[in-house]
């Protein structure tokens, strides 16, 4: 008698085939593509792209709408719409001159994910006091993965940094 965590193999093809067609229809963002600055308007972005993970009021009336593949892909883009709803123009957050060049120690936690997007994950450590917000990010020139890290403390950043995520702890991830 099979285990009940067994799945016949039938069922578990079935199974497979139903998740790669599901994914199949997430939208995945690249660069922009198919979108014009000044021209493209919500409209043209929910079909091209579905619903953003998070919408965000600008002072000017505008809004910047997420994109964002956390907590297993390694992308955000942000793209911005003036007050009328049109493109403004569209950036990828985690590459490592955006990372790295637009957080700061003083800021507060909206102003990271206003510039990263959603976090991989949070974790805190008692010992130091300090909660530790992550974001998986592209692999270095030598191909590790890496995990871009926020430290913050008494809600203020107190720090960044990057670690690499050790392929042989985690071998079903990509390269």
């Amino acid at each position: 008698m099979p285990s009940p965590n067994f799945l016949p193999p039938r069922r578990c093809w079935a199974g497979l085939l139903s998740l790669v067609l599901l994914c199949s229809g997430c939208a995945s963002m690249d660069r922009g593509d198919g979108l014009t600055p000044g021209q493209s308007d919500m409209a043209q972005i929910r079909a091209l792209y579905g619903e953003p993970v998070r919408r965000w009021a600008n002072a000017d009336g505008g809004e910047t709408l997420e994109y964002s593949s956390q907590p297993f892909g390694r992308t955000c883009y942000l793209l911005t719409l003036d007050r009328a709803g049109r493109l403004q123009g569209v950036e990828e957050t985690l590459n490592e001159a955006s990372r790295f060049g637009s957080i700061r120690p003083g800021m507060t936690p909206e102003q990271v994910s206003r510039r990263l997007g959603q976090e991989r994950s949070r974790v805190f450590f008692s010992n130091s006091g300090e909660e530790v917000w992550d974001w998986n990010v592209p692999p270095d020139q030598g191909g590790y993965l890496l995990r871009f890290n926020v430290h913050f403390k008494d809600g203020r950043v107190l720090r960044s940094s990057q670690s690499m995520v050790d392929p042989e702890r985690f071998p079903w991830l990509e390269r």
